[in-house]
């Protein structure tokens, strides 16, 4: 997800006499599809250095010799890297030149998958993971702002949505395939597969993207200023409880699936998850003008009904690929939606609230690192998604309340 945007007021504006893409006026403007293509591999690499560990758990946990509760923390120091420094990092590399700043976190990646592919301590393996959570802290302040800066303004919407198909193509494609690469030669070639991917997309980056000046010094925003704005408090507590919710299954679905016996199909029920949340984000990108609060809504409901098929019907296999595929149609549009609500619940505040609602939602994900380790050691796998159910329903609650602001039945503008 990506904090505030790259860009400034006298970056923004183009050449008096050109596009905003330099080119002359009345020539065709099209979008850079290779440069962003570059981009949307960096979202990828970035989301599925993330989300990996998940299909992996139990491989993981043997060759670390920790317990797979442990081996989950993986996930929860990876979301810390990102919660605790994304903003600080952003601020004190605000000036650097964005290619110079793209081409260091691409390279943070290579170095941090690297060390966990080889790492045989789990000592020296989270501290590659809290590396990489760092790295993604800095690539995900930039990239959306990145992919607007190389577009002409009237396709800056379409440049930011292909750089960020990435998010979908590795929660799709990307973890069931890392999951069979682990299951077929090992988990340690699953991040040695990535460390190649990056090396190659460093050169496509130092070949392909254009560079930009990094931003001008300017005074830095006050973020509680945003929680005084009515709605942006109702959308960063659904952001919080709701990422929790999810975290605290999917970081450890590989557990919960062995426990069930299908942990020799973690990567089919990971591909029908994948596949069910790009068919959500086709939904939500479509409708979501207009049906925002609707849509929410039935986020939140079809992931707790899958959720709630988890908890009583796990014994049908059947059964386990459909509450996989609810849970995905839930899911796949909750960091579109969620980014939406807010910007349009902050008004003048958005940035701040757009900081703050990233921030949350790592913390978010290393709570359910946390929470969901203290619940498979203390009451095992099977209370992972009755958890979910309980802190569902306060999220609905606040969704549907938040009728006037934070999920309006109208959106502005609208």
């Amino acid at each position: 997800m990506s904090t505030t945007p790259d860009t400034t007021a006298t970056e923004a504006s183009p050449p008096k006499g050109s596009t905003p893409d330099g080119a002359p006026p009345g020539e065709a403007q099209k979008l850079p599809l290779f440069a962003l293509l570059a981009l949307a591999t960096a979202v990828f690499i970035t989301s599925l250095t993330e989300t990996l560990p998940a299909g992996l758990l139990p491989s993981m946990s043997g060759d670390l010799n920790v317990s797979e509760a442990a081996t989950g923390q993986t996930v929860t120091i990876y979301a810390l890297g990102t919660a605790l420094t994304a903003i600080p990092l952003t601020a004190a590399t605000a000036r650097w030149r964005r290619k110079r700043l793209l081409l260091t976190a691409v390279a943070g990646f290579a170095v941090a998958n690297t060390v966990t592919a080889v790492s045989s301590e789990y000592g020296l393996t989270m501290v590659a993971r809290f590396v990489a959570g760092v790295a993604a802290g800095l690539a995900w302040a930039l990239l959306a702002g990145y992919a607007r800066r190389l577009a002409p303004v009237p396709l800056q919407g379409k440049a930011i949505a292909v750089a960020m198909a990435g998010i979908p193509v590795a929660l799709s494609l990307g973890v069931p395939a890392g999951t069979f690469l682990g299951t077929q030669l090992g988990w340690r070639w699953a991040f040695l597969s990535m460390t190649a991917l990056t090396v190659v997309l460093l050169v496509w980056i130092s070949a392909a993207v254009p560079d930009f000046p990094g931003q001008e010094a300017g005074p830095r925003p006050k973020m509680l200023r945003a929680l005084k704005v009515s709605g942006v408090s109702a959308v960063l507590f659904v952001t919080l409880v709701f990422v929790l919710a999810h975290t605290i299954l999917y970081a450890y679905i590989a557990t919960f699936l062995d426990d069930v016996g299908l942990g020799d199909s973690a990567d089919l029920v990971l591909l029908v998850f994948g596949a069910a949340s790009l068919l959500s984000i086709w939904i939500v990108g479509a409708q979501i003008h207009r049906r925002l609060r609707q849509l929410t809504i039935a986020s939140t409901l079809l992931v707790a009904a899958g959720a709630a098929v988890l908890a009583v019907l796990s014994d049908s296999t059947a059964l386990v690929y459909a509450a996989a595929a609810l849970w995905g149609l839930g899911w796949g549009g909750v960091p579109t939606l969620l980014q939406t609500a807010v910007a349009d619940a902050g008004g003048e505040e958005a940035d701040s609230a757009q900081a703050m609602l990233v921030t949350l939602w790592n913390v978010a994900m290393a709570g359910g690192g946390v929470a969901g380790g203290l619940l498979l050691d203390s009451i095992g796998s099977d209370s992972f998604p009755w958890t979910v159910l309980v802190l569902l329903a306060p999220v609905l609650v606040v969704v549907v309340a938040s009728r006037a602001h934070g999920f309006p039945a109208r959106r502005p503008g609208v």
